[in-house]
């Protein structure tokens, strides 16, 4: 019997950052792979995701590894870290996205997508720094949702829920799942595509197999990685995040902040409608 093949497509999400097991990231789609198939059946899971990775990335870089691998079920999960971005641009994304769903699609893979919460609020950001990241994500997740129509993806709303303001489900740096966040997305994907008959083997356990982290080794994380992590994306976005605040704050004093939410979204209007209007692949 020929193995079910699944590639997994994305940033940090899922990559695994928050869940660690021996030394390494394991993560949503890992746990998700295990449940695709009966115990007996086999699964072939390759994990493409990078930390750090943007929808370029994705395109330019893991598309074409993760073609070569001829899968049948293929998750592209991306979009944060292009928000988190001064080249930022809804179009490009737009594009991007629609060139990798594509081309899986008329390989004639199972797309899986997801749509994410915004950084600004899982970081608790204030409002002026936070309200211009959660239009950008609003954005991204916008296109997610049509595209993912378009090509008939098997799509996640995660970005919306009680999982969000659960602590339990987030890890020390609060913008990546822990373990038991982790699972909630396996779980919460397995049950799409079982619903789908996609997936025939257990459920993922929702319950976490490690136990929580220590607050000091939170703050250990945090004082090391997760540091790093944070001074690589402000030296980029700081400036840029800055310059927008001040801008939301001039708009709220003068009463036209409705005027920033209808420009973005008009550049995602735009950005679709500059999108091919060919017919989705199985639409023939």
């Amino acid at each position: 019997m020929r193995p079910l093949r699944f590639v997994a497509l994305g940033d940090s999400l899922t990559e695994g950052v928050g869940d660690p097991v021996d030394e390494n990231w394991r993560g949503w789609a890992a746990l998700l792979a295990a449940g695709l198939a009966p115990e007996d059946a086999p699964v072939e899971f390759t994990n493409l995701a990078v930390s750090g990775a943007q929808s370029r990335d994705v395109l330019e870089r893991q598309t074409p590894a993760g073609l070569a691998l001829l899968p049948d079920l293929v998750s592209v999960v991306i979009g944060v870290n292009d928000t988190l971005r001064c080249t930022f641009d809804i179009h490009a994304v737009a594009a991007r996205l629609d060139q990798v769903y594509a081309a899986f699609t008329a390989q004639g893979a199972v797309l899986l997508t997801a749509c994410l919460p915004d950084p600004g609020a899982m970081l608790g950001l204030p409002g002026a720094l936070a309200r211009p990241l959660a239009r950008r994500q609003r954005a991204v997740n916008t296109v997610v949702h049509a595209l993912s129509e378009r090509y008939g993806a098997v799509h996640l709303h995660a970005a919306e829920g009680a999982w969000l303001t659960d602590r339990a489900m987030w890890s020390a740096d609060r913008l990546h799942p822990g373990e038991r966040g982790h699972r909630q997305l396996a779980v919460r994907f397995h049950a799409l595509l079982a619903e789908a008959g996609l997936a025939t083997g257990p459920a993922p356990s929702a319950e976490p197999e490690f136990p929580v982290p220590s607050r000091s080794a939170s703050l250990w994380w945090l004082a090391t990685a997760g540091t790093g992590w944070v001074a690589r994306r402000c030296t980029d976005l700081l400036p840029q995040l800055l310059t927008l605040a001040a801008d939301e704050v001039r708009h709220r004093a003068r009463g036209t902040s409705a005027r920033l939410d209808l420009t973005a979204s008009h550049a995602v209007a735009s950005a679709l409608a500059a999108l091919s209007v060919a017919e989705r692949p199985d639409a023939a």
